[in-house]
């Protein structure tokens, strides 16, 4: 995540889009990589401002370390009413850690914390981590979710190149009761799929791109209760900003390209995926 980080801050930020009607929600952000400041910074109440100002007035705060997790947990206390915490290992960063049990030992401890609603986001990816690796990863994947259903939290999914393989493993382990495909970027099968087991598609920036058929074909697909949408900032920043600095603000560009996709009004869908938000993670 570092040098995709270092590679972002050189980016300009997105113009800000026309503001919402309905109040919603970013389900996936990383905040502490926008700004790299204290989790109470006046920097981080600003973005979280100037998000509020086009109607995300909530954001999920989303962990790949240890050490950045207790960041997220301190930003999301920081800010009761407007951000919650996520916390775990990235796939990535599970399988290179120097202690792998110190780090899954720090994540458990945190996950009991009442501001901490997710495990996440944790999963497989095969794009970035070599074969010799990945059963390490497969592992830790494991231990989320044991710590999902031991805590009552939702899991969320860091899934790249790596689709049946987590589909498997969620089968083998049993998925927690809200199962999240972070910034889904599967085809319209693999949605009915995940459909089909409850568990929720969260899209990202990606599904404005113009080369992403499969995307727009499965978000249509998608019941109401099961559709949640994200930044992953500050990365994907949708269209018509893609290849800006993405922040929470940018929710709304990627909300009406999926709200024109599947034939819904942007007021009717901010408002659902608010609902869904306080449904899965519980109230901010």
């Amino acid at each position: 995540m570092a040098d995709r980080h270092n590679r972002d801050l050189d980016r300009k930020p997105a113009a800000l889009p026309a503001p919402l009607n309905s109040k919603t929600v970013d389900s996936h952000a990383h905040l502490e990589l926008i700004h790299n400041s204290e989790p109470d910074s006046p920097l981080i109440k600003a973005t979280l401002d100037e998000a509020a100002s086009v109607g995300v007035d909530r954001v999920v705060q989303v962990g790949y370390s240890a050490e950045q997790s207790a960041w997220s947990v301190k930003c999301a206390q920081s800010f009761p009413g407007r951000v919650l915490a996520a916390v775990a290992l990235h796939p990535n960063e599970a399988p290179v850690v120097d202690d792998l049990e110190k780090d899954l030992k720090i994540i458990e401890d945190l996950a009991s914390h009442p501001r901490v609603r997710a495990i996440g986001e944790t999963g497989l990816d095969f794009f970035r981590t070599p074969p010799e690796l990945q059963d390490k990863q497969r592992y830790s994947f494991r231990r989320h979710i044991k710590m999902a259903k031991d805590f009552k939290k939702a899991l969320v999914i860091h899934d790249r190149d790596s689709h049946r393989a987590v589909l498997d493993l969620l089968i083998e382990e049993g998925a927690p009761e809200n199962t999240i495909f972070h910034c889904y970027s599967g085809d319209a099968v693999m949605a009915n799929e995940c459909i089909a087991n409850n568990y929720i598609l969260s899209f990202a920036g990606t599904v404005t791109f113009k080369n992403a058929v499969n995307l727009r074909q499965a978000v249509v697909l998608v019941p109401i209760e099961q559709l949640l949408v994200e930044t992953d900032s500050p990365f994907l920043s949708p269209m018509p900003n893609r290849g800006a600095l993405n922040t929470p603000a940018q929710i709304p560009n990627t909300l009406r390209v999926i709200a024109d996709l599947r034939g819904e009004s942007v007021d009717y869908l901010a408002q659902a995926i608010s609902e869904n938000a306080e449904r899965i993670f519980g109230s901010f």
